[in-house]
């Protein structure tokens, strides 16, 4: 499980001319890909790690701040771009494994207390973010 992990100002996701999911107040967009091996188990930890990650400011996180986490899942962060041209998609999770499983993180979030907003999974998704910082990162389970 892989998660690239943003620092907004702001943020928000679209689908057609609907708002999916929006943060209007600094927090975390995060763009989360599962692997085609993961499973359940992965699930908590990489909650955990995102609801408690000390990348806020003053080294605050979402946990103790109480800043919201926008979720998008995003299959293309198993690309595989090291022969040719064309990025072989083989390691990302079939959608049948994957949504199950982003849905499992943002229920595990949400649990923690965390604020979620979230894309909508499979759809063509128009991605919105103001960094801050810049500051992002890569967090894997």
């Amino acid at each position: 499980m892989r998660a690239v992990v943003a620092r907004v100002t702001e943020a928000s996701v679209t689908v057609g001319d609907e708002v999916t999911g929006a943060i209007d107040e600094p927090g975390l967009l995060v763009l989360l890909g599962i692997h085609v091996d993961d499973d359940v188990s992965k699930v908590s930890t990489m909650a955990r790690k995102l609801h408690e990650a000390r990348i806020l400011r003053d080294e605050e996180s979402c946990a103790t701040t109480g800043a919201p986490l926008l979720v998008v899942s995003q299959f293309t962060l198993y690309g595989d771009t090291r022969k040719g041209r064309r990025p072989s998609w083989t390691a990302a999770a079939r959608p049948e494994v994957a949504e199950p499983l982003v849905t499992a993180v943002v229920d595990a979030l949400r649990e923690r207390g965390a604020r979620v907003e979230t894309g909508r999974f499979g759809a063509m998704m128009a991605v919105r973010s103001v960094n801050d910082g810049p500051f992002t990162l890569l967090i894997e389970v």
